[in-house]
């Protein structure tokens, strides 16, 4: 007897017809017409089921803070900093783990159950190191929370406080002796292009050391000559760091002649270095210095994926001093990424989903993540018959399962009409 069967689903490579037998919180069988019977049984009616949403690149300390301590009135990510900066001084460990918790919550019922979070090591109280360790402790049993180690204000630009305080390298290694999993690092907002690379050899190094993966914020920039995913990638191959690190954003990358991108992809490739843009955010903040034509300033993915290097999409921000929006829905990611980047072929469509469940989770490391026998049984069934209609629709969440348990249910979304001679209701299916 199984704990639960999902009968007639469809999977995001396109196989039909399909049931999918738990058991002790992984999937057991995988295979049509099932014999076998359940606890509970559940007809899906050929709708998609796919493994939870992962998000590669958030920032879970500033999260639901929008408007403190005011609003950011140019939408530039210079301002942005300088807002955090202000609100930093003031935050409280208990007002910024509520927020993290409702953040979480709103996660859940969106199907997101992985999320990789940079943190804020440039505060000698590392207040929100300590508390979003909480916050990565309390959901433990339905969310999994990566903590990257992020010098905000710059490895080698921030200064301390009060004269003789620890600088942000010795910060950010305390931060990583409490249990924070991942090096991040900064390196165009250091003070020059010189000690923006001295960074990432010096952050690079530590990984090394530690056995830690990297995830940097690279380039995010309109600067065409701001190249520090090239030092990146070199630093991953001299140190042997290879399918370790990430560089997030590469919004520089929009405005590189393309000889230099051409040189550029194949030794991100050769690295194994990931990359993860950011959609929401990058149209959002990049091109606020351009007058017309205006940059859209998200990475080159299609060039990356043809390149062969891995690529993510992240939802960055949601409510902060960066962006005023935001639900924590990575369907609205990836549907931002599809427009951002004109990948509206069918295979470019169905990347663009793969870039918020399966690329991502192989960058976090992930483990027991899948559509297979024997993985954890950490689902999520959407109401829609494909990846490409589920980011059409940003499909309702019917059901979301972590170890088979079930976290969160939704109604079918269908809207009743009262039209002279047209159907009683519509659920926008093709």
């Amino acid at each position: 007897m199984l704990d639960l069967i999902l009968r007639d689903i469809t999977l995001p490579d396109g196989r039909t017809g399909l049931d999918l037998g738990v058991l002790d919180g992984h999937i057991a069988v995988l295979g049509p017409k099932l014999a076998a019977s359940a606890h509970r049984e559940l007809d899906v009616g050929g709708e998609l089921v796919c493994p939870p949403f992962v998000d590669a690149h958030f920032h879970m300390d500033s999260t639901l803070s929008y408007g403190l301590p005011r609003v950011n009135q140019s939408g530039t990510l210079l301002e942005g900093i300088a807002l955090w900066g202000e609100l930093k001084p003031t935050l409280t460990q208990d007002a910024l783990i509520e927020r993290a918790l409702r953040y979480c919550d709103w996660a859940v019922a969106q199907g997101l159950l992985f999320v990789r979070s940079h943190v804020d090591v440039c505060d000698p109280r590392l207040l929100a190191v300590e508390a979003l360790l909480e916050v990565k402790r309390r959901v433990a049993p339905y969310l999994t929370l990566q903590l990257v180690a992020f010098p905000q204000d710059g490895v080698l630009r921030y200064r301390p406080p009060t004269p003789g305080g620890d600088d942000a390298f010795t910060l950010l290694k305390r931060a990583l002796d409490m249990g924070v999993e991942v090096v991040g690092g900064i390196p165009h907002f250091e003070r020059t292009m010189e000690d923006g690379a001295r960074s990432v050899r010096l952050l690079c190094e530590l990984a090394a050391e530690r056995g830690l993966r990297v995830d940097m914020h690279c380039d995010e920039s309109d600067d065409p000559l701001s190249r520090h995913i090239e030092t990146l990638a070199a630093e991953t191959l001299r140190l042997g760091l290879q399918g370790r690190v990430a560089g997030s954003h590469l919004t520089s990358m929009h405005s590189m002649d393309s000889y230099y991108v051409s040189k550029l992809i194949p030794l991100m490739r050769e690295s194994g270095v990931a990359a993860i843009a950011n959609p929401l955010i990058n149209i959002t903040l990049q091109g606020r210095h351009d007058g017309y034509p205006k940059r859209r300033g998200m990475t080159r993915a299609p060039e990356l994926l043809a390149g062969g290097v891995p690529v993510a999409f992240g939802q960055d921000c949601t409510l902060d001093p960066w962006y005023p929006l935001g639900s924590g829905d990575m369907l609205e990611v990836a549907g931002m990424g599809l427009h951002v980047a004109q990948m509206t072929g069918q295979d470019a469509m169905r990347a663009c989903f793969t870039a918020v469940t399966e690329t991502p989770a192989q960058i976090l490391g992930l483990e027991g993540y899948g559509l297979h026998v024997g993985a954890r049984a950490d689902l999520v069934w959407l109401q829609a018959r494909d990846p490409v209609e589920a980011i059409r629709l940003r499909a309702a969440r019917r059901l979301v399962l972590r170890g088979g348990v079930v976290l969160a249910e939704a109604p079918r979304r269908e809207t009743r009409l009262h039209l002279p001679g047209r159907p009683a209701s519509t659920d926008l299916l093709r």
